[in-house]
């Protein structure tokens, strides 16, 4: 005990010292507290009410003589008392138990404000002889029932259960061990225990501790201990413990027996228990004085230590200890606030019973932690880092993560850093910011053990306890690709992966075969971000991909679906074009293939606009094939200023004329293939073609191929367009030949095609006579033009003669003149 710290963790309340009122003028003999209020009996019989501050309720004559025992309900406002009466006949005991209830008062006019007397109990009877009752206790079982004990001093406990109010009771007795010594056999405490269905009452003697099993019938008694204590020595725990207090020690009694002891020198005068700590009143022999000890035994210190006069009660009431001494003053002692019992501490720097304190008193996690941050600044100011950090690892959770993070990091400690922040990642606190610091700090510690055992260590996937984009990349940053892959593929961030793979590693192959695994979704997506990258190192590969992820044949046989119904289901290839930028040929290959397998796609406009704008245009631009010749031009010209043109400047020119002449080859022949696309989706049953007819316009105007434009002027029936291609060609063979194709009537043709031929021929500016005979045949054979307005038209073309049209006039003339022979007889007739 002496080398227990003493701490002020209490105070004197009520400015000090108090005492009894005036009102209450007998001598003390029993008291209690309860409810917000206490109660003291006296020897005149009365009982006063006494309220917070020791101020005069009421009082009222309980017995005629003397109060020995009181107890106040909790549950119910019931005050029980045991006292002396006027003896009613000599064979009856003058003591008595009467049960008061403080909430009804005697009616109005009745010469003292009293509570009710609801019931009176004779103690002593016939079966049960009269002893001096030594001990008195309550207990509230289920309301209205009530157990009380009362102990004698030749041993017996007499026992009285039931409903008092309606007196319907049972009463048993209890024996301890027979002593013939009556000194020896009095009951000095009684404790019960209610331990679920358990009732189990505890019973002291100054030579023994008992335990009945009042649960059984009838109880059983099994003996704690050969030693006892006197009268007010004995008190019940809160964990149901009973406490007895001997000369030489304090003793904890549980159901089988003994348990800790304390040993605190002294006579122990009174016991008591008060929010987990132990009261005592403690009488020093040699210089007669008391102290009054608060000890708080399982942090081992000793809360409050104050000397005193004669005690006469002690009391618990309104969160406070109350001492009643002899001559009727009170003290009245309160326990501080936390805040006031820790900042005691801190000021000794006791940190580690701060934290005990806290932590035995179950104080709230942020004032646990708001100690242990103030004993790991302590530590961190003397230089213990690594005691220090564990007390910050505790505060996980309350304190700011960035207030530790930034102490270490000055402090250079990267490995109590390290310490930190996986514990934070293992509570599942860690932010993002969190995890970066991690994994720098274990790939900068170069501790790849550690980095596999974090990054490898979850159970399942989407439990992680960090952030997975952020472990990526960082892993990435510092070189730890696998590691970086690890994590990817098992969180399903499949665009991480192939990034991983594609852009750090080049392994294009396995990325194929990952993409090839995945759900025709995911695939797509991820081609969608990463195509480019491969198109450019594996074009073969990934159209294939392309192409299964278009069409999957095998998937919509299985499925039952109808050809035309699943592929709307399926990706376009439209979706995918933006990979081919760069790879037009590629882009090419892909969409020959897919409208080669799939005739009625959704998507066929886009697809064959496309196909169309890829086969017209003069140069697919490949960027290899111009990085190649700009490589080749620049070392020619570089070795025909050092060499005057050597040999090899001259290969390499035949290589790049052999280079033209396979992309002219090329350029035909994706002009054939136009031309068939141009005419096969537009078939003759068709309004509109399977194309954009403007943009298919727009396309053989810009790459000058005048067989698409012919076909399609034709198709669209702008006829003088037609002839307009041959005029600029200067094709007039071709001219003629499309007029009398386009231009019979009988075929639903335009003969003003002949006038508009006719009209080109006189101004073309150079001689053309077989044409214009040939054009001039079919303008008579069909009468489309006067001959004024024909020898006008021609008479433009300077190179023209006259003998190209004399026939034509000198027929047209003769038939005039039969016209005008005819029209005169007429005239002749009818006069």
């Amino acid at each position: 005990m002496y080398q227990w710290r003493k701490f002020e963790f209490f105070e004197e309340k009520s400015a000090g010292k108090s005492s009894i009122p005036d009102e209450v003028t007998g001598k003390i003999e029993c008291c209690s507290g309860g409810r917000g209020k206490i109660v003291v009996g006296c020897d005149d019989g009365t009982v006063n009410l006494l309220d917070r501050g020791f101020k005069f309720i009421y009082g009222f004559q309980a017995h005629a003589s003397s109060v020995l025992f009181m107890q106040q309900l909790k549950q119910r406002n019931f005050l029980l008392t045991i006292g002396e009466d006027e003896q009613a006949s000599p064979q009856l005991s003058s003591i008595c138990l009467k049960v008061f209830d403080l909430d009804k008062m005697q009616p109005e006019g009745s010469s003292t404000s009293s509570p009710v007397c609801i019931q009176i109990l004779r103690i002593f009877t016939n079966q049960f002889p009269e002893a001096k009752i030594t001990s008195f206790l309550v207990l509230e079982e289920a309301p209205p029932i009530l157990l009380i004990s009362i102990g004698l001093d030749n041993g017996c406990i007499y026992c009285i259960k039931g409903d008092m109010a309606r007196e319907r009771i049972t009463r048993f007795k209890l024996q301890v061990e027979n002593i013939s010594d009556k000194s020896l056999s009095s009951i000095t405490g009684l404790g019960f225990r209610v331990d679920g269905q358990a009732l189990q009452l505890f019973a002291v003697t100054p030579s023994s501790v008992s335990l009945f099993s009042l649960q059984d019938q009838p109880p059983r008694r099994q003996t704690l201990d050969q030693i006892g204590c006197g009268a007010n020595s004995v008190t019940m725990s809160d964990r149901l413990e009973l406490i007895v207090g001997r000369p030489e020690a304090i003793y904890f009694y549980e159901v089988d027996g003994r348990g800790p002891c304390w040993a605190f020198e002294g006579e122990k005068k009174f016991l008591g228990w008060f929010r987990g700590y132990l009261l005592c009143v403690i009488a020093d022999q040699r210089n007669g004085r008391n102290t009054f000890n608060v000890y708080d035994l399982k942090n081992r210190l000793i809360a409050h230590s104050l000397m005193v006069r004669e005690v006469s009660y002690l009391l618990c009431e309104w969160g406070n200890i109350i001492l009643i001494m002899s001559d009727k003053t009170t003290l009245c002692i309160g326990e501080k606030d936390m805040e006031s019992k820790l900042d005691m501490l801190f000021r000794k720097n006791l940190y580690t019973v701060a934290i005990n304190l806290v932590q035995s008193q179950q104080a709230d996690a942020a004032a646990t932690a708001e100690v242990l941050r103030k004993y790991g600044d302590h530590l961190y100011g003397k230089q213990d880092y690594d005691e220090a950090m564990a007390q910050y690892i505790n505060t996980i959770g309350h304190l700011e993560p960035s207030y530790v993070i930034q102490k270490f990091l000055d402090a250079q400690r990267i490995y109590n850093l390290t310490n930190y922040l996986e514990n934070l990642h293992e509570k599942g606190l860690a932010s993002k910011d969190h995890t970066t610091l991690l994994l720098n700090c274990y790939t900068k510690l170069k501790d790849v053990e550690k980095l596999n055992m974090f990054i490898k260590s979850e159970d399942s996937i989407g439990e992680h306890k960090f952030d997975v984009e952020t472990a990526i990349r960082v892993c990435r940053a510092a070189g730890y690709h696998e590691h970086a892959m690890y994590v990817a593929k098992k969180s399903g961030k499949h665009e991480l992966y192939l990034k991983i793979l594609l852009e750090d590693l080049g392994r294009y192959q396995e990325a194929l075969e990952y993409i090839s695994s995945l759900e025709p979704s995911q695939a797509g997506a991820t081609v969608k971000e990463y195509g480019k990258i491969l198109i450019e190192h594996r074009p073969m590969e990934t159209i294939e991909i392309l192409m299964k992820l278009c069409t999957e044949e095998a998937e919509s046989a299985k499925k039952g679906k109808s050809n035309s119904t699943y592929i709307s289901m399926l990706p376009s290839p439209v979706d995918f074009i933006n990979i081919f930028i760069h790879h037009p040929q590629s882009l090419l290959d892909f969409l020959e293939k897919y409208t080669s397998k799939v005739k009625d796609s959704p998507a066929q406009i886009e697809i064959h606009n496309t196909l169309l704008e890829l086969y017209l245009s003069n140069d697919l631009n490949f960027p290899s094939v111009s990085q190649e010749n700009t490589v080749v031009d620049s070392r020619a010209t570089s070795s025909m200023v050092a060499d005057k043109m050597s040999m090899e400047d001259s290969k390499e020119r035949s290589i790049v004329k052999g280079k033209d002449i396979d992309k002219e080859k090329d350029r035909l022949r994706r002009l054939e293939k136009g031309l068939h696309l141009l005419k096969n989706a537009w078939p003759s049953d068709l309004e509109h073609p399977l194309y954009d007819v403007d943009l298919a316009i727009i396309l053989c105007e810009m790459n000058a191929f005048k067989e698409g434009l012919l076909f399609l002027y034709e198709k669209m029936k702008l006829y003088k367009e037609v002839i307009a291609c041959y005029m600029q060609a200067h094709d007039h063979e071709g001219l003629i030949s499309c007029c009398k194709k386009l231009g019979d009537s009988s075929k639903g043709g335009d003969p003003s095609l002949w006038g508009d031929l006719l009209k080109y021929f006189g101004e073309l500016g150079e001689d053309c006579s077989k044409e214009v005979k040939e054009v001039l045949t079919y303008i008579e054979r069909d009468d489309i033009l006067p001959p004024i307005v024909v020898l006008q038209t021609l008479s433009r073309n300077p190179c023209l003669t006259l003998s190209v049209v004399k026939d034509y006039i000198a027929r047209k003339l003769e038939e005039e003149s039969k016209l005008i022979e005819e029209d005169r007889r007429s005239i002749e007739k009818y006069q």
